[in-house]
């Protein structure tokens, strides 16, 4: 399989080409009924029967380690994956952004949502999200995650030792927690149709100052995925004029989303100021379908979707058939884009 799509999740993966399974033949049943059937020796006292249970051990001793060095060779097919990062010239870039939207109150209260309780309404615990985040970073630094409600962290990071926030110090400066090239750093993500402008400004400089203090990071980027309608003061005053890149989100008008999939003008140049004009203008990005991943590539473990299974040994290897499904949902992604970089939706969801 040539290499075809590259993906990013603050790194860039590259699918390099790989060698198909070995085949393994099943046993026949006479072979089978032979394995089952008990295997009678001399006596060990015997000479005889001490030369052929010596001579079965050495057999089996050498067949073993035949198993063990083919395990090996495996197991070490299995990990050659290319997952350096940096963009690939003339691919299709497909950039991951791992992440998870936790609403500051809706269907639970803010608490209820923090510790997990109520969960008869919804299941959702913050806290344990943030705990299982910072392990799994820990364990791997090629992994990455973007957080952006800061009412969950802050109280989040309030209740941990010394021990940990400085091991959140480092995976905030290394880069695989982000605050900065991804999300808003707002104190909530805030609604932008029945709010007050002065609200908006009050609730993000909370965020900015908390991240700014503890980290010394300033967001970069407005991720406002999930507030239903979009207002210009958000992309001039809340984006433009407070310093970021870019602005992205996930909901719009169902019409107006299928309009701008056919014209490939999800992305644009936003001038949310009519007296500023150019001055004060910012890329924006609408999502193709909504905040989640594409189909079969959710791996909560409520949803249904096929594991890759990468084990060489096992009958169900299935990694070139999910790399194409992987392709598929990327060129189909890229057919309503414009380059050959694509943001592919985000990985992750509610809670």
């Amino acid at each position: 399989m040539s290499s075809l799509v590259s993906s990013d999740a603050g790194s860039t993966l590259e699918f390099a080409p790989r060698a198909s399974a070995p085949a393994c033949p099943q046993p026949r049943v006479r072979d089978r009924r032979r394995l089952l059937r008990r295997t009678h020796l001399p006596f060990p006292s015997h000479p005889l029967g001490r030369l052929q249970l010596h001579s079965l051990l050495e057999t089996m001793a050498s067949r073993l380690l035949l198993v063990l060095v083919a395990v090996s060779l495996l197991s070490a097919a299995t990990e050659g994956y290319n997952t350096s990062t940096g963009m690939v010239a003339g691919k299709l870039n497909v950039h991951l952004v791992p992440h998870s939207h936790d609403d500051v109150g809706c269907l639970k209260t803010i608490d209820q949502y923090y510790v997990g309780s109520n969960s008869t309404i919804q299941g959702a615990c913050v806290m344990n999200t943030l705990d299982s985040v910072v392990d799994a970073l820990v364990q791997d630094p090629a992994r990455k995650f973007i957080f952006a409600e800061q009412a969950f962290f802050q109280r989040w990071w309030a209740e941990k030792s010394p021990k940990i926030q400085a091991i959140v110090h480092k995976l905030v400066d290394s880069g695989q927690l982000e605050f900065v090239y991804g999300i808003n750093g707002g104190w909530c993500m805030h609604d932008e149709a029945a709010v007050h402008y002065i609200d908006m400004i009050d609730q993000t400089t909370l965020g900015h100052r908390m991240i700014k203090k503890q980290f010394n990071k300033i967001p970069r980027a407005g991720w406002q995925i999930d507030p239903f309608g979009h207002s210009a003061v958000q992309a001039y005053l809340l984006g433009e004029e407070v310093g970021f890149d870019s602005m992205h989100f996930a909901r719009i008008d169902y019409q107006e989303r299928a309009k701008r999939k056919g014209d490939k003008g999800l992305e644009v140049i936003w001038r949310g100021s009519r007296t500023f004009g150019s001055s004060s203008q910012i890329f924006t990005n609408a999502f193709p379908v909504h905040y989640s991943p594409p189909k079969g590539f959710s791996f909560e473990i409520l949803d249904d979707f096929v594991p890759v299974q990468d084990d060489l040994l096992l009958f169900d290897y299935n990694v070139e058939q999910r790399v194409n499904d992987f392709i598929d949902a990327a060129i189909a992604q890229a057919n309503v884009t414009r380059t050959n970089h694509i943001m592919w939706t985000t990985m992750g969801d509610d809670f």
